[in-house]
């Protein structure tokens, strides 16, 4: 048998494979399995056919011409606005969100969906019209990205929303949009927090109600501010993850040895929490050498993005990068105390599937951006339209 012409192939098909980002999430992946082993060992089974699942969504992504991705970034959009249309509608609500839709065949997750679709219709839309590109167009795109975000919004589902609209606003900002407007969102952020850390405890009273928001994710900040107002119920979460983060100390109490872990006193500690199990069992030196594997992996998709040939590629990239940068920061922010606590896992490490092949799928898309002719280029072709 001539093993020659499969030899070929698979030559060809590995040049559309970037093997330090392939490295560097094999390396989270490792580390997921690890950590995993402590939280939740019944659960690594599942999670070796999840990570298995993610990388050939990675691989097969990263396979697949990003001409044609944009090809189908209009009818992605479209079917996504339509399914979460449907989850209004007819979906199954459980734990007070309306978030999935039962096809018969499947149960699904519509927004999960859109944190590609959004930023891949986007970046459709903004190289369709990169010759005359005008500040409507901005306004535009915020609409196409504040469809979706209002619908996920409404089911309701926080932590998905901020995913959404981080992806569609990192390809705003790489299209050019104005310094102008975001000064004074950054500005009206800043004062939105300082008026909140002033009179907290005024606007956390009971009867005061936020405008946008439902009383759980009211009661999600409010904590924040202060945990000890409800240590046994909405503070618990944030109180055991710092408590098993600060006990953990330079080097950590050792792998299946931390108390708050072993003994159950962290919630969801294998998907939103398990951060705080990695803090006290591998103490600071975990927490760094972590932080590391994502750094080296944020660097390497920046310098993917910056390498893809086409302006559109290095819009995809960039948003590609700067979720995977939300996912990790947010999560981090969240456990630690920093942020209210939201449905946002830790990337390549919590347990999930939906997730995980969704992050994967989108670096799939970044390799495939950088491998479209795959030119020498570096980092000089990255820029931003003036």
């Amino acid at each position: 048998m001539n093993l020659m012409p499969w030899l070929a192939v698979l030559r060809q098909m590995a040049r559309r494979w970037d093997l330090p980002l392939l490295g560097c999430v094999s390396l989270l992946f490792a580390g997921g399995q690890v950590v995993l082993m402590s939280a939740s060992p019944d659960r690594v089974d599942s999670l070796w056919v999840h990570q298995c699942l993610a990388l050939a969504a990675l691989l097969v992504a990263a396979q697949v011409p990003f001409r044609w991705w944009l090809r189908l970034a209009l009818p992605l959009y479209l079917v996504g606005v339509l399914l979460l249309v449907a989850v209004l509608l007819f979906g199954e609500t459980a734990k007070g969100a309306t978030r999935w839709l039962n096809l018969g065949v499947a149960r699904v997750q519509p927004s999960e969906l859109m944190k590609l679709a959004v930023p891949l219709m986007l970046v459709w839309y903004f190289s369709l019209r990169r010759q005359s590109l005008a500040w409507w167009d901005h306004a535009v795109a915020l609409v196409l990205l504040a469809i979706p975000a209002a619908l996920i919004l409404k089911q309701p589902d926080l932590g998905t929303t901020i995913l959404v609209v981080a992806a569609g606003g990192f390809v705003l900002f790489f299209a050019g949009l104005s310094w102008r407007l975001i000064v004074p969102l950054v500005l009206a952020l800043a004062i939105g927090v300082g008026a909140l850390l002033v009179q907290g405890d005024r606007w956390c009273e009971p009867d005061v109600a936020w405008p946008m928001l439902h009383d759980y994710q009211k009661q999600r900040v409010c904590t924040l501010l202060d945990p000890e107002r409800d240590p046994l119920g909405k503070g618990f979460h944030t109180i055991q993850a710092a408590i098993a983060i600060g006990s953990g100390g330079v080097w950590g109490k050792g792998w299946r040895e931390g108390t708050q872990s072993q003994l159950s006193f962290i919630p969801e500690r294998h998907t939103d929490f398990i951060f705080a199990v990695l803090a006290e069992e591998f103490g600071f030196f975990g927490a760094a050498v972590l932080l590391a594997a994502y750094a080296l992996l944020l660097l390497r998709g920046a310098w993917l993005s910056a390498r893809s040939p086409t302006w559109a590629g290095m819009l995809m990239g960039g948003a590609v990068v700067g979720t995977t940068f939300i996912y990790a920061f947010v999560n981090v922010a969240m456990v630690s105390g920093m942020l209210p606590v939201v449905g946002v896992p830790l990337p390549f490490i919590s347990y999930g599937g939906t997730a995980l092949v969704t992050l994967a799928t989108g670096l799939g898309l970044l390799s495939s951006a950088a491998a479209e002719h795959a030119p020498e280029r570096g980092f000089s072709g990255w820029r931003r339209v003036t």
